[in-house]
């Protein structure tokens, strides 16, 4: 199977992904955040570098839990950063909740 390029911005989401991971450690060694998160200290370094943007999903959440931090705490820190002049969305109109269906036998 051949994996298709990441874009540009999926790469400078594994960077700041990376740079909030490695903040988080707050000097406590990789070794012992990887071992607590059960991941090999390489496969964080390659996170924490950039050399894997895009880990899968259990090992974030593992090292998310390992260093203290929720989900949305890694949500705002690797959501992309606005760039100069970009004008923001308009916020969506909150859509109501689906009518349940009944159940039939």
């Amino acid at each position: 199977m051949v994996r298709t390029p990441l874009t540009a911005e999926e790469r400078a989401r594994g960077e700041r992904l990376g740079r909030l991971l490695r903040e988080a450690r707050d000097g406590r060694s990789m070794v012992v955040v990887a071992a607590s998160a059960g991941i090999s200290a390489e496969t964080l370094r390659k996170i924490e570098t950039g050399r894997a943007p895009t880990p899968a999903f259990f090992t974030v959440a593992a090292l998310a839990r390992a260093l203290g931090l929720s989900m949305d705490d890694l949500l705002a820190g690797c959501a992309s950063e606005p760039t100069a002049g970009a004008a923001r969305p308009a916020p969506r109109e909150q859509e109501p909740p689906p009518v349940p269906l009944p159940l039939t036998a």
